[in-house]
């Protein structure tokens, strides 16, 4: 610890007792999420913080010694938003996982931000009542950590991304001061959006403490699962058009190309997909749902010979479970660097030909998956060694202008983080930037809250992990 460290770790110990941890380990695993980027120095402390007093203690004395603060939750993320570094406190609510109350008669949850979704809609489940969004991530992201990402899943096209499920959030702003934000009602137009501004900040406005989530139905009826398999995943991307085309819509809709999907069944001890398939699969569910799927078959068999209907949901989630095994399945095969762009559903094909094109032309193997039922694509750059090379940063460039001229967008849901900050401003233009750089300084004068995440780059270098 540094002369300059001492006194705020004092002050928070003083403050804090053992919520304050200065374990080596556990200052180096605050330096890192699942990005595989890492922060070059670790943080001066982590703060475990159980209580939103202990949310705002912390972020007094770090208003009062000028100390900026990285929130952090299960670390699952993948934009390196959450990685905290030198002279910063790393603040982790991950042990508030209460869940506060559920009202089946309002349809709506308050919870602390390290629920594991899973675990939500676990207890949910009694009371006939889940939330949507659904990340592939489900078992180990925490709640808080898709509001602060704007998250989204397998879900999302039919039941809406996070910021669509959320009705309101608690939020502990630079100088410790909780704020309450949004509503319980439906319906909720006083004054401006401040919920929707804080779902996706990416712990750059305040610290979410606290949410009230808008909650559904367990939705009564079948579930169906389709699988279907292409030559190629353009021929994939374009059946998955046409079904949207088609009017019909799915609860999942799926796309793995050949090498994503023959790296997830061989992580699951699966019989290998045949070569240079590219497979969709496609969930429907609800009282339509057998009429749905069917529909949709009609549509998938005038592009593929093997179209595979089951109304058994545990054998559809079974065929799931290899969509949901792709983060294992790239990991086998080496280093990734894993992004996420969006391009409207009608241009998914044309997608696919651009990640073919920057393939060739920066010699690089880019297996994708896709949210094909929202046009979010999930490319993984493969890649020797620990660091990201310069060449692959080229390709990631390359890719990421591609979906911009496509009509799409930099990230669907992973955020902005560190890695994507130097396209932001080119995505956005200079004039909204700017206002958006001017909203943090609102909310944050000192620029204590994740400084060089989103807007710009740390004073220091990020390397692999």
């Amino acid at each position: 610890m540094t002369d300059t460290a001492a006194p705020v770790v004092t002050a928070l110990t003083a403050a804090l007792g053992g919520r304050v941890d200065t374990d080596p380990d556990a200052l180096d695993a605050a330096r890192r999420d699942r990005s595989g980027h890492a922060a070059a120095h670790p943080p001066l402390a982590v703060v475990r913080a159980e209580t939103v007093d202990d949310v705002r203690a912390t972020m007094r004395i770090a208003s009062e010694t000028a100390t900026p603060v990285v929130t952090q939750g299960a670390l699952t993320g993948l934009a390196g938003a959450a990685n905290a570094g030198r002279g910063e406190i790393a603040l982790s609510v991950a042990r508030m996982d209460r869940i506060l109350e559920v009202s089946a008669d309002d349809q709506l949850a308050v919870v602390e931000p390290g629920i594991l979704n899973a675990d939500l809609n676990d207890h949910l489940a009694a009371h006939g009542l889940w939330w949507a969004p659904d990340p592939a991530s489900r078992e180990i992201s925490t709640v808080g950590g898709n509001i602060a990402t704007g998250a989204g899943g397998l879900l999302c096209a039919k039941y809406g991304v996070t910021r669509d499920a959320v009705l309101g959030v608690d939020v502990v702003l630079a100088d410790g001061s909780l704020m309450r934000m949004g509503h319980r009602s439906v319906k909720g137009v006083t004054g401006l959006d401040l919920t929707s501004l804080m779902i996706g900040s990416e712990g750059t406005l305040g610290v979410i403490v606290g949410a009230t989530l808008k909650l559904r139905r367990t939705i009564a009826g079948e579930v169906c699962t389709l699988t279907a398999t292409f030559p190629t995943v353009r021929d994939a991307a374009a059946a998955s058009a046409a079904v949207t085309a088609a009017g019909i819509q799915p609860a999942i809709m799926e796309l793995m190309d050949a090498t994503s999907l023959a790296a997830a069944s061989a992580v699951l001890g699966l019989a290998a997909p045949t070569d240079g398939a590219s497979q969709l699969t496609i969930q429907t569910d609800g009282p339509a749902a057998a009429a749905e799927a069917e529909a949709i078959a009609e549509v998938l068999r005038e592009r593929s010979a093997d179209v595979r209907l089951t109304r058994d949901r545990v054998e559809g989630e079974e065929l799931l479970r290899i969509r949901r095994a792709m983060h294992p399945g790239m990991a086998s095969l080496g280093t990734t660097l894993i992004e996420d762009v969006s391009v409207p559903r009608s241009r998914m094909a044309e997608m696919f030909d651009e990640i073919a094109r920057v393939e060739r032309a920066h010699d690089v193997r880019i297996p994708t998956v896709a949210h094909a039922g929202d046009g979010n694509l999930h490319p993984n750059f493969l890649f020797d060694g620990e660091e990201v090379p310069p060449a692959i940063w080229a390709a990631a460039d390359d890719l990421f202008r591609a979906a911009v001229r496509l009509g799409g967008t930099l990230t669907g849901e992973h955020g902005i983080g560190v890695l994507k900050s130097r396209w932001l401003e080119e995505e956005l233009g200079e004039a909204q930037w700017r206002l958006q750089r001017d909203i943090k300084r609102v909310f944050d004068p000192r620029g204590l809250l994740n400084p060089g995440k989103v807007f710009g780059p740390r004073d220091e270098p990020h390397r692999q992990a």
